[in-house]
């Protein structure tokens, strides 16, 4: 099973604290949408993916409890506070996204006359929900179309070496990766020879967090420094670089 950085139920929101790894491998609580603005700012949760989602589910641990008098109050409150989580990190364009996505959905739900204030909050608290696990099956649809994109450029008996940089894993997203679920269903074909990551610097997120995941998962992999990448590829015939990026167009 792949790592999981986010685990939610009802009610109930814990990260992985990406600041503490890979020493110290700790879960904190986000008990509402003050944590998630502070986890998503500190970086305690990161990768465009994962801020969306932890920032909607602290939204929505914290209305679950909360009695609206009216579906204007719970209109302005959605609109309020997922505003003020874009604001935890302004290039974070997945959270901005989403909730413009929610906002809409809740200017929706206000104007139908025959959704009432209760079945607004359930309504939209759904929809939220739904984000996670929307996530990891467009993470595995990732996995499956890029391994197989790979394996079509490569003869039929070829060992596939993978280099991959920064962290697109399961740290980055809601679980199982998009360009690291490219290298999960490599491995899960039993196809993949080995894996190499790089540092990434300035941050590290390859040796702290990408090595962190690989490790985990018990993947053959390498940590290499980013400055190894050439001599690398010209020494172990690497097959495909798989990396991320926040739009495709």
């Amino acid at each position: 099973m792949s790592l999981q950085s986010i685990k939610y139920v009802p009610g109930k929101l814990d990260i992985l604290d990406q600041l503490l790894l890979p020493v110290q491998s700790k879960y904190v609580a986000v008990k509402g949408v003050e944590d998630g603005w502070k986890a998503i700012n500190k970086m305690q949760v990161r990768g465009a993916p994962a801020i969306a989602i932890v920032g909607c589910l602290s939204l929505a641990v914290e209305l679950l409890p909360e009695d609206f008098d009216s579906k204007k109050s719970l209109r302005q409150e959605i609109e309020g506070k997922l505003n003020y989580l874009v604001s935890a990190r302004p290039t974070a364009v997945n959270m901005k996204i989403a909730a413009d996505e929610l906002i809409a959905l809740a200017n929706e739900l206000t104007k139908d006359e025959a959704v009432n204030v209760l079945e607004m909050k359930q309504r939209f608290l759904h929809a939220t929900e739904a984000m996670l696990q929307k996530d990891i099956a467009d993470n595995k649809a990732i996995g499956k179309n890029g391994a197989e994109a790979i394996l079509n450029t490569c003869a039929k008996d070829t060992a596939i070496r993978v280099l991959t940089h920064c962290n697109t894993g399961s740290l980055a997203t809601a679980g199982y990766g998009t360009a690291l679920g490219v290298v999960r269903k490599l491995h899960e074909l039993k196809k993949l020879e080995h894996v190499y990551c790089t540092e990434t610097r300035p941050y590290n997120q390859g040796a702290r967090l990408t090595a962190y995941e690989l490790v985990h998962d018990k993947l053959p992999a390498t940590l290499v420094l980013d400055s190894m990448v050439a001599a690398l590829m010209r020494a172990k015939n690497i097959a495909a670089v798989v990396v991320g990026a926040d739009r495709v167009s």
